[in-house]
């Protein structure tokens, strides 16, 4: 099995925090509670989901609450953002839920990020999302959907 580094690998890999899903903000923003009763806010790593109030926002967020919601996850964080919640892979039974959303159509590879990605984890996640796009599964349905980002942008102007 080939083995990819890049400084983050090492991080997104391995479970650094297990606990139970107790919230779900959206379709990328998860709170676990771990063993000691400590509540953490994860924000999944890679993707950008719909927002709430943008069309699939919910639908991701329901995917994401039949996967996880009440379970015990393992997370591979390397790194706080700007809203101090952990940035990580959320893994479920050794799989990629962050994949998982991409895979289905319900959230984008944000490429921005990307660079925080191990080389596999980027080809992987492009090839999801592309897959995705040419079989119209969840948000590739609309005719020009709008990436959450532009999303955000616009709703602040």
């Amino acid at each position: 099995m080939l083995q990819f580094y890049n400084g983050y690998r090492d991080h997104q890999e391995q479970c650094n925090l297990q606990g139970k899903v107790v919230k779900l903000a959206d379709g990328d923003s998860i709170t676990v509670l771990d063993d000691d009763k400590v509540q953490h806010k994860i924000r999944l790593s890679g993707i950008d989901a719909p927002e709430r109030n943008q069309p699939y926002g919910k639908a991701a967020k329901q995917f994401l609450s039949d996967k996880i919601f009440g379970k015990t996850v393992c997370v591979g964080w390397y790194k706080k953002d700007k809203y101090r919640r952990l940035v990580g892979v959320v893994r479920i039974n050794d799989q990629d839920v962050n994949y998982q959303l991409v895979e289905a159509g319900l959230a984008w590879h944000y490429k921005y990020y990307q660079k925080e990605q191990s080389a596999y984890d980027r080809v992987k996640y492009a090839e999801a999302q592309e897959q995705a796009e040419d079989n119209k599964r969840g948000l590739w349905q609309e005719r020009k959907p709008i990436t959450p980002w532009d999303w955000r942008k616009g709703e602040r102007e």
